[in-house]
């Protein structure tokens, strides 16, 4: 009669000591709480894609009001160097600042070759748009690629939290989840690619008017930016909301 009751005066005192030890970082134990940390980081929140947008939106529309592609150099720039004073001031991050800053001088680095090559306005309009179809490109194929030797690059998020860059890919589930997450990253750069660079090419090569075509890239530059962007993540955020992935087996 006592071993019976002598059973469950011990269970509480053992439940208590295992607990701790599966909860240490309620943040971090599952695949989907890392990539949502990670990607929230990568993007420096609403502020850092902000900071990132802005400059880009303002040349567009400035060239798009004015047609003098100088001016809206100027403008950008000078909008990315507030930010950038804001963010020295303020002793935080000026990563994505950096990022907007660098953007804008591959892009006049491309319209100054267009305008020693001869170009007119447009062209060099044209080539400031260049970079980001390449970009996209490149992106594209990049990430891609990592989904098809199945080692998708949302892994390696996983990877930079659990201590092991590697470990995750012994898991066929979190594998499997990374795969889907890198595609749906994918997906924005490749839509951008696929309508910007026809019209790009038409533009370059005089079978759509070039001044339409800067028209057409600036409008698609500033509807398939963020908004595209953020619609991916959005389904990123609803993947990551329907399982709990465990981080360790």
């Amino acid at each position: 009669m006592s071993t019976p009751m002598t059973e469950p005066q011990h269970q509480p005192e053992h439940q208590p000591q295992h607990e701790p030890e599966h909860r240490h970082d309620p943040s971090v134990d599952t695949v989907e709480a890392v990539v949502r940390s990670q990607l929230s980081k990568a993007l420096g929140g609403r502020r850092g894609m902000v900071e990132a947008a802005v400059p880009t939106l303002l040349f567009t529309l400035t060239y798009l009001v004015t047609r003098e592609l100088r001016l809206a150099l100027v403008l950008s720039v000078a909008a990315a160097l507030v930010a950038l004073g804001l963010r020295l001031a303020q002793r935080s991050t000026v990563q994505f600042v950096v990022n907007a800053l660098v953007g804008i001088g591959i892009g006049w680095l491309f319209v100054s070759m267009a305008a020693r090559n001869g170009g007119d306005a447009n062209d060099q309009a044209l080539a400031y748009f260049l970079p980001g179809i390449l970009y996209n490109a490149g992106y594209t194929l990049v990430l891609a690629l990592t989904c098809v030797v199945r080692w998708p690059l949302v892994g390696f998020m996983v990877g930079s939290v659990t201590g092991d860059p590697t470990a995750w890919h012994r898991d066929p589930q979190v594998v499997r989840l990374c795969t889907r997450l890198t595609w749906l990253l994918v997906l924005p750069c490749l839509v951008r690619v696929l309508v910007q660079a026809p019209v790009w090419l038409g533009g370059h090569s005089g079978t759509i008017d070039p001044s339409a075509a800067v028209a057409v890239l600036g409008v698609l530059k500033i509807v398939m930016g963020w908004p595209l962007q953020l619609v991916a993540l959005g389904a990123m955020v609803w993947l990551l909301s329907r399982n709990r992935t465990p981080v360790t087996a």
